[in-house]
């Protein structure tokens, strides 16, 4: 799908740099390099450059549908270790728990790398449990009520984009959690100005939109909307048999939600399909971006030149 034509606008460079709001800062990701940028306690800016290393390397992680998932599970890794880095500006108050004292007691050295590890894998498990198999389990308490697959299929998807609404929305009212909104929107921003090839200053980024069609908010609401599509195929067979599809097809369902976004991001913002997939994300971009003040755009500035490659277009989506 990523392959496919599109009315690409010579105007607007489509670039394959994107982003991630921390705490106090965004890392951006480029080609090459990713570059993290953190608002330091005592007002300066902290930028760490490192060169990226995929955990997944072989060409076979790069096939198209193929890559998503291994993508998704990269992008988590590297995302949750820059969120620990940009927490120590700002942890003296944090106290380890339980989980993270014992992997430090018995990985010692390595304790980060577990702790970081570990994080995925407890994020991944509860995010299948809480927004694939509860839909699912709630959903079929009214099989009696709803004899038809396909709308009982439709009833287990209304409900998982409720709980991810839901709870999006619950997050968004935690004080922390605005200001690493406000950062997501300066990292919208400040892509939006580099592609638009304009000087990458406060006053040029601050006029651009915080909605950006290859945010990770609208990965997430493809993923959701697709698997109603690809669960339905399957009927609405016993519980076990049930949980086991949901289980094999979210890599399905991660490849096939990554070349949309994909598409989308190459493909023109006046192309009317690339609207209608993007309304869903925008919707709830509302809620995950907020305008950021000066100083975020400053930061996000300081990653994104880090990672602007030297040939102009190294990072062409």
């Amino acid at each position: 799908m990523s392959e496919m034509s599109c009315n690409i606008s010579k105007e607007v460079k489509k670039t394959s740099i994107g982003g991630q709001a921390l705490i106090e800062g965004i890392m951006m990701k480029g080609p090459s390099r990713t570059a993290t940028a953190v608002r330091r306690p005592d007002g300066g800016i902290e930028v760490k450059e490192s060169e990226i290393n995929p955990v997944f390397k072989h060409k076979f992680f790069k096939l198209p549908f193929i890559r998503g998932s291994f993508v998704l599970i990269d992008s988590l890794i590297n995302g949750v270790k820059e969120l620990m880095y940009s927490a120590e500006f700002y942890g003296e108050d944090y106290e380890e728990d339980a989980l993270d004292k014992l992997l430090r007691k018995v990985f010692k050295d390595k304790a980060d790398t577990a702790i970081i590890y570990s994080s995925v894998v407890i994020a991944m498990v509860f995010s299948v449990l809480i927004f694939i198999l509860g839909p699912s389990y709630l959903t079929n308490f009214l099989r009696n009520l709803i004899p038809n697959s396909l709308l009982l299929n439709l009833t287990e998807g209304i409900i998982r984009v409720i709980l991810f609404i839901g709870y999006v929305y619950l997050v968004s009212k935690l004080e922390d959690i605005k200001r690493v909104f406000m950062y997501h929107g300066a990292e919208h921003k400040t892509i939006y100005c580099y592609e638009h090839g304009e000087e990458l200053t406060v006053e040029n980024v601050r006029k651009y939109s915080t909605l950006h069609p290859r945010c990770g908010t609208s990965f997430l609401i493809n993923v959701l909307l697709i698997s109603i599509i690809v669960f339905s195929f399957f009927g609405w067979p016993n519980p076990l048999l049930r949980l086991l599809i949901r289980l094999l097809m979210l890599p399905v369902i991660a490849g096939l939600s990554y070349e949309l976004n994909r598409y989308v991001g190459r493909c023109s913002r006046d192309n009317i399909f690339t609207k209608i997939i993007t309304y869903p994300g925008f919707l709830i971009q509302k809620i995950t971006t907020s305008e950021p003040d000066d100083s975020m755009m400053e930061v996000a500035i300081a990653a994104m030149n880090k990672v602007i490659p030297r040939g102009g277009e190294d990072d062409r989506w």
